[in-house]
């Protein structure tokens, strides 16, 4: 783990100039910098660069933040890996902290296997260019499927001989151990004891990782070389650092194209991403010809959400696949299939196109996959009812998995017309699979609200009651929520930072969904005080007396997590809550600046987010200087009033919530927790009721 210290000394010393001009063309424009956007097609420059702040932005896409950040998005590297990229350009020696006995044990091993591996990609290499089988019979495979040279060593193609032991005897030659060549899969021992190699008499394919490490091996056989041999291809076992559900095969080479581009083929196999490449589509990845699993996806959907499958015209292989589709649609991801003409694969097909025709074709032929299943499962029902029936299940059950709204109700109209039923049976039967996904939610949604709350009382058990001092804006509602006095906060008024400035995460109880929240009213308030907290954390927005009169100031940061803690709201968003749950710990150390430990976060989920925040302040127009000092000058007006508007907002929301639950049937047969909603409904609207009058333009009807 990369210490404070260090990062702090990689961001100083890297200028966001020099680090964006390594890869896009930078032209002055005033006191910023400006150019292509390297993250979309950018037809006139909308990529701004300010040096002032360290700072890049496209006004385009939205993509941007520090030098960190852009080198993450822009080699698809990790957060450390961001660090030791940038401290490598300026010469800074990395500092980690002193790792345990087993961790060291553990770190050496897995970099023994990766090191092992990088033997033999390179001994691979080495016989395909240089051994006298290599060129008549591994070459001669690559130059049959059109491969050119640069194609093979971008790739690092390689070829094993037919000797059962080449590449086992020269790695011990070398010095590599016996244990590493078994454990990453290169080699296996015979019941004799004997090392032999796996992949003899193959053409060697590297499976590299995300970050560009050959983390596993598949070899092709060659029928002229390895009579007999009946599997096709062989692949690397499953290591201690390679898991098959987690790898896709050319991510590496396509991660860059993917983002640019937004979009990312599918295709089955090796050779089919690496004639795509070839002919000039690099956003294409492979599952290796497997069923997608939920790490691949997940992997495929940190660079874009929509995706492209691309068939040969096998129904087999169609029908098969259909499940790991599904799992893209629950991922929310826009997918569509295309099928390829009689006879052709994406190897066949690339080989015998240009990109420009290749994409063309799938532009023409491409189509959104619920069409294309029903369509696809159609043609095998025919005319007998029963398989219709089925048709019908399986294709509900893909749309009901869809978690937007609009898109559902889109393929419910389309299926409709396609299977000459009417809308209302397909809406009833994905309500109810819906209902029965909700449902199962919701039970485990109780079971931890009930621990919850049990976390809760045996917090609040331990609490003696004190006395607080409202700060300015408060609600002043301790008595109308129910909750006890202790609730509220008597920190605000000390000099020393609130050890523990909420409950803990796990006892945080609301009734509003996490997801599809932004677009709620109560959101945009909160993304706003958090603004405020982010640029403005430390400062001083007001002075309160306390019980002996004297005079203590009060932070933006003190001030707002108190008026959330006197009505016993939080943030709704757990990052926003351990945002300012970590600048409340930090208001009073020394030098402490929000802004800056924020965006230099070590969190790189947090950092990004909180130069997103504060990166609008830094547009260099004089206008908006202007607004930027006004919003500091005026903390006292603008900070209670954001507070107070979004804990209508969220309170109002919440209500809305309750009231929906209070309509389901099993929470009105169970007479203890319809109940406990009907006190919380009550509770929330006392406190509605006193933020209204607060409000003064608000008014709340009674039921």
């Amino acid at each position: 783990m990369i210490d404070q210290a260090t990062i702090d000394r990689i961001l100083d010393a890297a200028q966001i100039t020099d680090v964006v001009s390594d890869f896009v063309t930078l032209r002055k424009r005033g006191v910023n910098y400006v150019g292509l956007c390297p993250f979309h097609d950018d037809k006139t420059p909308s990529f701004y660069v300010s040096p002032a702040k360290g700072l890049c932005k496209c006004f385009a896409c939205g993509k941007g933040g520090n030098a960190v950040h852009f080198i993450m998005e822009h080699e698809q590297m990790s957060y450390p890996e961001a660090l030791k990229y940038l401290a490598k350009k300026y010469g800074i020696e990395i500092k980690e902290r002193e790792l345990s006995s087993e961790e060291k044990l553990a770190q050496s091993e897995r970099e023994s296997l990766f090191i092992v591996n990088n033997f033999a990609r390179d001994y691979f290499q080495n016989i395909l260019k240089n051994h006298v089988d290599g060129r008549s019979i591994g070459m001669a495979y690559f130059r049959s499927r059109g491969f050119r040279d640069d194609i093979i060593e971008k790739f690092q193609l390689g070829y094993c001989t037919e000797s059962h032991d080449a590449l086992a005897q020269e790695a011990l030659k070398k010095g590599y151990k016996k244990e590493y060549l078994i454990k990453t899969g290169l080699c296996y021992e015979t019941d004799d004891h004997r090392l032999r190699d796996r992949f003899w008499g193959r053409v060697i394919f590297p499976v590299h990782t995300l970050s560009g490490k050959v983390v596993a091996f598949g070899g092709r056989v060659l029928a002229s070389a390895t009579k007999g041999v009946k599997v096709k291809y062989v692949n690397s076992p499953e290591s201690e650092i390679y898991h098959k559900s987690n790898e896709l095969y050319g991510i590496y080479f396509a991660k860059q194209a993917i983002v640019k581009q937004d979009r990312c083929f599918l295709v089955e196999g090796y050779t089919d991403v690496i004639s795509m490449h070839q002919s000039g589509i690099e956003n294409v990845v492979a599952s290796s010809g497997t069923a997608l699993t939920s790490g691949q996806i997940r992997m495929i959907h940190r660079f874009t959400n929509n995706m492209t499958v691309l068939y040969d015209g096998d129904a087999a292989g169609i029908k098969a696949s259909i499940r790991g589709i599904d799992m893209l649609l629950e991922e929310g991801m826009n997918i569509k299939v295309c099928l390829l003409p009689d006879g052709d694969d994406p190897d066949s097909f690339a080989r015998k196109h240009n990109a420009t025709e290749f994409q063309a074709f799938i532009q023409e032929n491409e189509t959104d996959f619920i069409r294309f299943k029903a369509n696809l499962l159609l043609e095998d029902a025919g005319k007998d009812p029963i398989k219709r029936a089925e048709l019908i299940g399986s294709l509900v059950q893909s749309i009901s998995i869809i978690p937007e709204a609009i898109v559902r109700d889109v393929y419910i109209k389309e299926c409709a017309q396609l299977l000459h039923v009417e809308d209302k049976l397909l809406v009833s039967e994905v309500a109810k699979r819906r209902e029965k996904q909700a449902e199962q939610q919701a039970e485990r949604a109780e079971r931890e609200r009930r621990a919850a709350n049990a976390a809760r009382a045996n917090a609040e058990a331990g609490i003696q009651s004190n006395t607080t001092v409202a700060t300015p804006g408060s609600t002043g509602t301790q008595q109308a929520t129910g909750y006890p006095a202790e609730a509220a906060p008597a920190s605000g008024l000390s000099q020393e930072a609130p050890s523990s400035p909420f409950p803990p995460e796990e006892a945080y109880v609301s009734f509003i969904p996490q997801e599809e929240k932004e677009g709620q009213e109560f959101y945009k308030y909160e993304r706003l005080i958090l603004q405020m907290v982010v640029r403005y954390g430390e400062r001083v927005m007001c002075n309160v007396a306390n019980e002996e009169g004297e005079e203590i100031p009060i932070t933006v940061t003190e001030y707002v997590v108190n008026d959330l803690k006197e009505d016993d709201l939080a943030f709704h968003n757990p990052l926003h809550r351990q945002i300012l749950a970590e600048a409340a710990e930090r208001i009073h150390h020394e030098g402490f600046a929000a802004e800056r430990y924020f965006v230099a976060h070590p969190d790189p989920v947090i950092s990004k987010l909180c130069v997103e925040l504060v990166s609008n302040r830094y547009q260099l127009r004089k206008s908006q200087i202007e607004q930027m000092v006004t919003d500091e000058e005026r903390l006292y007006e603008l900070i209670p009033r954001l507070m107070i508007n979004f804990k209508y907002a969220i309170v109002s929301e919440e209500l809305k919530h309750i009231m929906s639950a209070l309509q389901n049937p099993a929470i009105v047969h169970d007479e203890a927790r319809c109940n406990e909603l009907m006190q919380r409904y009550n509770d929330m609207r006392k406190i509605q009721s006193i933020m209204a009058k607060r409000l003064g333009d608000r008014v709340v009807l009674s039921f």
